[in-house]
């Protein structure tokens, strides 16, 4: 089993070599990072790792169909640059796709910060990713190759693209929630409050599962934040 990992990169010259490094300690087949047109130093930095480097008009759903057209896996993880692996994350892929029932998941995640919020949305996004069966990109989505082409790949929106994706995957079978943990950066958090950023993105869901046009949303919400 090839596991690809693709990376979107927008200016995350800070944060991932974290995200590649950990991929290619676990056992990736490839690395792909597709960058949108970074002006900081994320180029160097990825030109510097053992990865493939591609590059398109910003869009975290383009990027990712990019890489998805260019990987060589028949597995795809959509790894978020500031999320990294635990060394165990890629051979819990494996041994859940061993399943041919399984088609594909997420992971729970580590919020790399302490306190009670964050261990609480912790256990909320994976209640959501597990429950309601939508994990969001930030868990590491992963599925089989026939079963994201069959998908048709991300939907061509500038946000939610994972949510939309989502949708359309749990009608076919069940995500697998993988134990990870996927280290995930507090920065949204810390920046915008996690009472604030939490209710932010329920808003969105919320108004996403109304009928809310993606392209509507992106409003109040700015790509790759």
């Amino acid at each position: 089993m090839n596991i690809s990992v693709i990376i979107p990169a927008l200016n995350e010259a800070n944060s991932i070599a974290r995200a590649i490094d950990g991929a290619l300690a676990g056992g990736a087949h490839e690395v792909i990072v597709v960058d949108g047109g970074s002006d900081d130093e994320t180029l160097d930095v990825v030109r510097g790792k053992s990865c493939r480097l591609l590059e398109c008009l910003p869009g975290r759903a383009a990027q990712q169909n990019l890489g998805a057209r260019d990987a060589g896996g028949d597995v795809l993880l959509f790894l978020h640059a500031d999320n990294w692996l635990e060394p165990t994350g890629l051979h819990q892929i494996e041994e859940a796709l061993a399943d041919d029932g399984v088609l594909g998941g997420a992971f729970r995640q580590q919020i790399e910060a302490p306190g009670r919020l964050y261990r609480a949305l912790e256990r909320g996004n994976a209640w959501r990713a597990s429950r309601l069966r939508l994990p969001y990109g930030d868990q590491g989505i992963f599925m089989r190759r026939e079963t994201f082409e069959q998908l048709g790949g991300f939907p061509d929106v500038p946000i939610m693209e994972d949510l939309l994706l989502m949708r359309r995957f749990r009608r076919l079978a069940r995500p697998v929630l993988l134990p990870g943990p996927l280290h995930v950066s507090p920065r949204r958090w810390q920046r915008n409050g996690v009472v604030g950023q939490t209710a932010r993105n329920w808003l969105l869901l919320s108004a996403a599962l109304l009928g809310v046009s993606p392209h509507r949303l992106a409003a109040f919400y700015p790509p790759h934040q």
